[in-house]
């Protein structure tokens, strides 16, 4: 019972390192200038290491001292959460423009006309070699790490899981299994809170004091302290990797009947000859193939989802990153986790057939398809932002004579909301010459004496921040449907499973499980984020540029993100 009670926590430790990457994935772009494509290919990294290994560790299974590999693995898994929050600590502070000169610089994107190239400076700064080199080392480290994750993590789950089977009692078994598999469940949602908390504190909390930070959670180049829960996280798993080298390497067997089944494709003992004839029955076998290629296409949604769906909710919605993860957190995953229970328990009430099984699968996934179609047409166009989806008709001059002779860097970015409720990229291309601040706090209260916005005939004035997209009133709805869709769907997950386990001869099973996993991998949880970033990309309306090349995106076509 020590042993599931230490991997139960090994389990929600290590489920913490990824869980927490990908609340704080869309952090990591703006902070670092990815593309959601790079940041969609970093977060299903891990699955390659893992891929690779995989299939020798369910093998050698029950040749080694599982205990000791498990605690290798942690060892490698806290490591890897360690190398993740590093680059916060080999680069400079988080540089962002700003109209009110500051310790960093005293450039400063307001309107000043008459002085062509005088912000020059401002937009080239960050473009020396060094900077570029800077970045590489950033995704290097990060792509290392999560390889690293993946390779620590191959011997977790199934050593642990052979380990109980082979010295737990019979009927004690399932219950063990069962509470570590809830707990590989709650281990993502547990994740994004960590993230909405850790979200919450400014990026450089290390590095400048509270006083010299002008921005706010919900300005919309906030960046917040993605780093710190990698470091939480790391400890976790450091920590309980410790109890595993002082477990023998073999138990006496709880008091029961002994009757050994090889579970969830763990240790097989086949030699590698019948390796391909066992393959070509599975694959060959027509329902294993057609419930494997469902779980394919759902898992593929499902890491595409998991990984972008914060910043789904940050776009469409215009709420902090640190709100998006507490709702991922604490309505999604626990929805996914009440349909799989329901599920679960809906299978031992009915004493389904397979045929029951799978027909209880189309209704799950019917339904869930009802409940999400509405979700298409559940969003806001993107604010007006002018000179971005927006420009000014003839009434007014246009946007672009109002800033002509301001001389504005064109890469400023410090966006502001006019009173007449059109966004503006900087104070600079809006044409504001004056900045108030209040001396308290030092942040900026309003921009006046704006030139391109014009109230009563007059220049306008206008708050820092972006306008928002002015969607609150369907947040509610659209989380409301999107976790019914989530609870309907993952009543098929169990049944799915038994779908696999009971139409395969008993001999194969564990290995047609292990071929099941594979396949997942390969086909779903790898290029699943890859293919969703690449989608997302494709709706952006204006790129952050860094040194002549694409950075993060600053704005996207909301509609267009929404459908695709």
């Amino acid at each position: 019972q020590f042993f599931v009670f230490c991997h139960g926590f090994l389990q929600l430790s290590q489920l913490l390192v990824s869980g927490y990457l990908k609340s704080s994935i869309s952090t990591i772009e703006r902070r670092y200038g990815l593309s959601s494509q790079t940041s969609g290919l970093l977060a299903s990294f891990n699955e390659v290491g893992n891929t690779l290994l995989i299939v020798f560790v369910s093998y050698f299974g029950s040749r080694v001292h599982r205990p000791r590999f498990i605690g290798c693995g942690a060892i490698l898994v806290s490591l890897a959460g360690f190398l993740m929050s590093l680059p916060h600590f080999i680069t400079g502070p988080y540089e962002y423009d700003q109209s009110v000169a500051s310790m960093f610089s005293n450039t400063t994107d307001l309107c000043q006309p008459g002085v062509p190239g005088s912000q020059g400076n401002l937009s080239d700064a960050g473009c020396t070699p060094h900077a570029a080199r800077e970045n590489h080392e950033v995704l290097l480290v990060m792509f290392v790490a999560q390889a690293l994750l993946g390779i620590g993590g191959v011997p977790i789950q199934p050593f642990g899981i052979s380990y109980i089977d082979d010295f737990a009692s019979e009927r004690n078994s399932p219950l063990y299994l069962g509470i570590l598999f809830s707990v590989t469940v709650i281990g993502p949602g547990v994740g994004f809170m960590l993230g909405s908390a850790m979200l919450r504190f400014y990026v450089d909390v290390d590095k400048v004091t509270g006083d010299e930070v002008q921005l706010t959670n919900k300005d919309p180049r906030w960046v917040g302290a993605w780093w710190l829960g990698f470091l939480v996280a790391a400890s976790l798993v450091a920590l309980s990797a410790v109890p595993y080298f002082f477990f023998p390497r073999e138990m006496p067997k709880e008091v029961g009947e002994v009757l050994q089944i090889a579970l969830v494709g763990l240790h097989t003992n086949t030699s590698w000859v019948y390796f391909p004839l066992v393959l070509l029955r599975n694959l060959r076998h027509p329902v294993f193939l057609l419930v494997v290629l469902a779980q394919v296409n759902i898992s593929a949604m499902v890491a595409g989802l998991a990984t972008f769906m914060g910043k789904f909710l940050e776009r469409q919605f215009s709420l902090t990153a640190s709100l998006a993860n507490m709702i991922i957190g604490a309505v999604n995953i626990p929805g996914a986790m009440v349909g799989i229970v329901v599920g679960g328990a809906i299978l031992k009430w009915f004493q389904m057939s397979l045929r029951q099984c799978s027909a209880m699968c189309i209704l799950g996934l019917f339904l869930c398809l009802l409940m999400a179609f509405p979700l298409l047409f559940l969003g806001c166009p993107t604010q007006k932002v002018a000179g971005v989806t927006y420009s000014e008709s003839s009434e007014f001059e246009p946007t672009l004579e109002c800033n002509l002779w301001c001389h504005c860097p064109e890469k400023a970015y410090n966006p502001i909301c006019g009173s007449d409720a059109i966004e503006y990229i900087s104070p600079c291309s809006a044409g504001c010459r004056v900045v108030n601040i209040d001396a308290d706090t030092n942040s900026v209260l309003n921009y006046t004496n704006c030139g391109c916005i014009s109230e009563n005939g007059l220049p306008g004035s206008a708050k820092p921040g972006t306008c928002g997209t002015g969607c609150s009133h369907l947040f509610l709805p659209f989380v409301v449907l999107s976790c019914l869709a989530g609870i309907l769907a993952s009543t098929s997950h169990t049944p799915s499973f038994m779908l696999i386990l009971r139409s395969i001869q008993p001999e194969d099973k564990s290995f047609a499980v292990g071929i099941q996993f594979m396949l997942l991998r390969v086909l779903a949880w790898m290029p699943g984020p890859v293919l969703y970033g690449s989608a997302i990309d494709t709706t952006c309306i204006l790129w952050e540029k860094k040194c002549n090349r694409k950075a993060a995106c600053r704005y996207y076509d909301n509609n267009l993100f929404r459908q695709r």
